[in-house]
């Protein structure tokens, strides 16, 4: 077994365990309500000189005592792609440390996770590590999944905050990275403005890229809208808009 292997199964191990310590917490109050959130996306590809293509994802994700669960369906006849998806993560919190670990399953085989540590309060800073085991995978999350992470940020007392992130493959293809500044921002009390730029670097189809992602969500109390602009998704030759909307209850 490779160096790589044993690093991806004991990431998996690891996020299993603190997923069965969430679970059996969340068993001991079942009092604390659920709550669901659906969330319908369009994606349009187009560029290239190839053929556009439409995809279109339905999500619905818990959350509750045991963190987020979610379960998936991704669909794109044009790439003759179909593929079921589900997923957890959650927070703990250990002392001045949170540990915020993630895992997701996908029919074909995918199996992946991700570990984020993260510290402070106004000031913060934290860092991950993602695994997957590289079968085939729709990635939707549009940040390498094989990649480390380093995020640090600053939040202010009315519940804004702007953070830097950046994650970069290491793996298959060490050279592509995203470089992300997120604010986010209450607006009218209860709704909320989120604004993510993103920086992209690397090569697709030999060529070496740069690009300007752009994505703008707003949430009401119970519904939301998110438009995104993504160029060379996913290192792909093609860039793509997406419009996602969704409901909470």
């Amino acid at each position: 077994m490779t160096q790589i292997s044993v690093q991806f199964y004991a990431l998996v191990l690891a996020i299993l365990q603190m997923a069965c310590i969430g679970f059996a917490h969340a068993a001991d109050d079942t009092n604390k309500p659920v709550a669901f959130k659906l969330t319908t996306g369009i994606y349009q590809l187009t560029g290239a000189g190839l053929p556009a293509a439409t995809g279109l994802d339905v999500n619905l994700r818990a959350t509750g005592n045991f963190g987020n669960a979610w379960l998936g369906w991704y669909g794109s006849p044009s790439q003759d792609i179909k593929q079921v998806r589900a997923g957890w993560d959650s927070s703990y919190t250990v002392g001045p440390v949170r540990l915020m670990p993630s895992l997701q399953i996908a029919s074909g085989g995918f199996v992946g996770g991700s570990a984020m540590v993260e510290t402070g309060d106004t000031w913060f800073a934290g860092a991950g590590l993602g695994r997957t085991n590289l079968r085939n995978y729709a990635n939707l999350n549009f940040d390498p999944n094989d990649a480390w992470m380093l995020s640090g940020g600053y939040r202010w007392a009315d519940n804004r905050s702007l953070a830097l992130q950046v994650v970069r493959d290491n793996r298959e293809n060490p050279d592509q990275q995203n470089v992300h500044l997120v604010y986010r921002t209450p607006i009218n009390g209860g709704d909320r403005l989120t604004v993510d730029l993103l920086q992209k670097k690397g090569l697709v189809a030999g060529l070496s890229i740069r690009g300007t992602g752009l994505s703008v969500a707003y949430d009401w109390p119970k519904y939301f809208v998110r438009v995104a602009w993504d160029p060379k998704v996913n290192f792909t030759p093609q860039d793509m808009l997406r419009l996602s909307v969704g409901a909470r209850f």
